[in-house]
Formats: C-alpha cells, structure tokens, sequence
C-alpha cells in the first residue's frame, strides 16, 4: 500500500472545524434575527395594552392617562417613549431593546391609538 502524502494529514480536521465555524455563524445570525422580530412584537404589544389602558383613564386627564399607559407599558418590558391626549384619542409609542447581541440592531419602536369607537352609520 502506498502512504498518503503527508501534505494531506489533518486537512479533514481543518474541513470540519471550517464547516463548523460557519454553521455556528449562521446559527448565531439566526438566533439575532429571531431576537429582533421578539423585541418589534413586544414593543408592538407594549404599546397596544398602553394605549387601551391609558384610553379608559381619558376622562382624568392627559397626566393621568400617559401615568397608566407607562405603568402597563413598563409591566410589559418596554419603555414608554412618548404619549399624548387629543380629545378621547390616546396616541402612544413604546421601545424594546432586543437582547443580547441583536442589540447592536438598536431598540425596536411601536406606536398605538385607542379610544372610543365611533358608531357605524
């Protein structure tokens, strides 16, 4: 039997550390990706329960209506970024960071509006 050159000892290893760096790439990219999408639907639905809640607290007030909408807002894991009455309309927008190394891709931003229905005609 003739030996294999010994240029070609070990290239395998180096194959399959290569294949493996890059599946951990793609994994971790992924991984972000996903963290990103989670903070944008948290922010989203921060923002959706903040203005419903800060909406029923109209009545009292601006003060006391961006007051509930940060307490729920809060609750949720977003920070309210800024609320505003106008007339019975409350119009809220939230911010999420992602976590971890999606961070990097900066806070995920939402806004809402709630107040009272208006009847169909």
């Amino acid at each position: 039997m003739r030996r294999a050159s010994i240029r070609d000892e070990g290239s395998a290893t180096v194959w399959t550390l290569a294949v493996g760096l890059v599946t951990v790439v793609i994994a971790m990219a992924v991984a972000a990706a996903g963290a990103v999408i989670v903070a944008r639907h948290r922010a989203q639905a921060a923002a959706d329960l903040a203005a419903l809640a800060g909406a029923a607290r109209a009545v009292e007030g601006e003060t006391a209506a961006c007051a509930r909408a940060g307490e729920i807002a809060a609750a949720n894991g977003a920070r309210l970024r800024s609320c505003r009455l106008t007339g019975w309309d409350l119009t809220v927008s939230t911010e999420v960071s992602p976590a971890q190394v999606a961070a990097v891709a900066g806070a995920a931003t939402a806004s809402a509006r709630a107040g009272p229905a208006t009847p169909s005609t």
